[in-house]
């Protein structure tokens, strides 16, 4: 798989490289030169999740990895269910939030673990990454207690979900989590700092999972395939998917899935107040506000890493901006989506909500529809409870999470702290 740095085009790289590499020369993301079709789709929708994944991977990343290696990595990373369910007719629902931590983020955070455990051959390795809110947790049981990697968490302090907030800060051991006095965006820019300071990055072995590490992207191709499998064969050509979209990660493996061959005919990237992208999409100019809290608190990103990886797609035409949308939507709207959805016997949180209303406003009538519920209820158990007027039922994971004492650091929104803390403790 042959990757080159969108902000530096004479940085090209392998895919292990890119794994390894995390963030490009000038904080570019990589990306592939080119995105070939795969062979005969109709027989792989009709493989079983695991094997179709695998047979996709090996496609994507080609022959840097044997197959049977891949094979058992997906193995390993994908050992729960994803389930489509149908919540009115000719739409549907893709719950990717039974993996361990409740959300989308465990097939991305194990897929890269799987990852580093075959790339990094006992070196040191520290992971430093930025949560809105899912990341973290995912990140963390995946990497946790593995040799050789040290995981650093960077999170708005009172800016995610207790649930949230509890799944990773409470491990210990080798995950280190910090509170900034921010939002995602300063810690986001934290991390772009620590990868571009020389010391830090070789004394730590630095390595990034947010979504701007391509092992990530890759994996989140598969769950859209196993969507499209579980539509009936006759609806498959008439697909248009609803993503949340905070990062845009989530929206650009999506891309990439029909870019190779997903036959789905549209997508659109729904967003929460935090509009940089619906704006653009109007007007071409790249004007990102200042970062503001909301329900969808996973979502609360004005400066999205990944749109550069969509935008190239899209400006290459491998998609087109016709079948692309992004539309945002306030909280008074995503309050009484919510309630809406409730109507049909379906419980959605936040950000669930979002990508049903971005479905409905853009859905042709002969059309089905796919939205996408990254997150179980009950990580937003609070929200979810006071706009339903509802009672959840708590899920073990986050029942035993809660229970447990905080043990994250407060930090400023300083980079030099950040950078003393890390070279003091891991260094």
């Amino acid at each position: 798989m042959q990757l080159h740095n969108l902000k530096d085009d004479s940085q090209k790289v392998s895919f292990v490289e890119a794994v390894k590499t995390g963030l490009g020369r000038n904080q570019g993301v990589f990306f592939p030169e080119l995105l070939a079709p795969l062979a005969d789709v109709d027989s792989l929708l009709d493989m079983d999740f695991v094997t179709r994944s695998s047979k996709i991977l090996s496609h994507l990343i080609g022959d840097e990895l044997p197959a049977d290696t891949i094979a058992l990595m997906v193995q390993n990373a994908f050992n729960f269910p994803v389930k489509l369910v149908a919540v009115e007719d000719n739409i549907y629902c893709l719950e990717l939030f039974h993996g361990p931590t409740l959300a989308f983020k465990d097939f991305g955070g194990r897929f890269m673990a799987e990852c580093l455990a075959q790339f990094s051959q006992g070196e040191k390795t520290t992971i430093l990454t930025a949560t809105s809110g899912d990341t973290g947790a995912a990140v963390a049981h995946a990497f946790y207690n593995k040799p050789n990697i040290d995981v650093v968490i960077l999170y708005p302090k009172g800016k995610i979900s207790l649930a949230q907030q509890k799944l990773f800060t409470t491990l210990g051991n080798n995950i280190h989590c910090y509170a900034v006095d921010g939002s995602f965006d300063d810690c986001q820019a934290m991390v772009k700092n620590a990868f571009l300071d020389s010391e830090v990055k070789s004394r730590l072995g630095l390595n990034s999972a947010n979504s701007i590490n391509i092992s990530r992207l890759v994996a989140q191709v598969c769950y859209y395939f196993e969507a499209i499998a579980q539509l009936p064969k006759e609806q498959r050509a008439k697909a248009h998917i609803s993503v949340p979209s905070g990062n845009f990660g989530n929206v650009c493996a999506a891309m990439i899935g029909a870019v190779i061959g997903l036959p789905v005919a549209k997508l659109s990237a729904t967003t929460n107040q935090n509009d940089t992208v619906p704006r653009f999409m109007l007007d071409k100019n790249w004007a990102p506000n200042t970062t503001i809290e909301s329900l969808s608190n996973a979502m609360d990103v004005s400066k999205p890493n990944n749109w550069p990886r969509v935008q190239t797609m899209l400006d290459n035409k491998w998609f087109s901006y016709d079948d692309f949308y992004s539309t945002s939507v306030d909280e008074s709207d995503t309050r009484a989506v919510m309630k809406k959805i409730h109507q049909t016997g379906y419980v959605a949180e936040p950000h669930t909500a979002i990508a049903f209303h971005g479905l409905k406003a853009n859905l042709a009538t002969d059309f089905v529809g796919v939205f996408l519920a990254t997150a179980h209820p009950a990580k937003f158990k609070e929200s979810v409870e006071e706009i339903l007027n509802i009672e959840l039922e708590m899920p073990k994971p986050l029942a035993d999470a809660l229970a447990k004492p905080c043990l994250a650091e407060g930090i400023a929104n300083d980079y030099d702290i950040l950078r003393e803390i890390l070279l003091a403790k891991l260094g």
